[in-house]
């Protein structure tokens, strides 16, 4: 936020006065009602172009662990050998979570 310095400065009465009136506004504004709006259910009706997805299926090859990898016990995700930073109490720890 812009702050202009030129202004004429407040002093501590017309702060206070300020804020007096200031809780008398929320106050007011409060007492108004709000609508909780569900993200979910905005979302839902929300269309992206080109994202209609229904009948596509995703082909994805899932490979086993090999032998130079292990799976971080932090993250649990799975990393090469030469990310291993560390074990804790004989767990593996890759960097990132280190």
């Amino acid at each position: 936020m812009a702050t202009d310095y030129d202004t004429p400065r407040k002093t501590d009465d017309d702060l206070n006065e300020d804020s007096l009136e200031e809780l008398k506004s929320r106050r007011n504004d409060k007492s108004a009602s709000t609508v909780d709006v569900d993200e979910f259910e905005a979302a839902e009706g929300l269309e992206l172009p080109g994202a209609d997805l229904s009948n596509e299926e995703l082909a994805v090859r899932v490979m086993p662990k090999q032998a130079d990898e292990f799976t971080c016990m932090s993250c649990f995700l799975v990393h090469h050998r030469s990310q291993l930073a560390r074990e804790k109490n004989g767990q593996p720890i890759c960097r990132d979570c280190d």
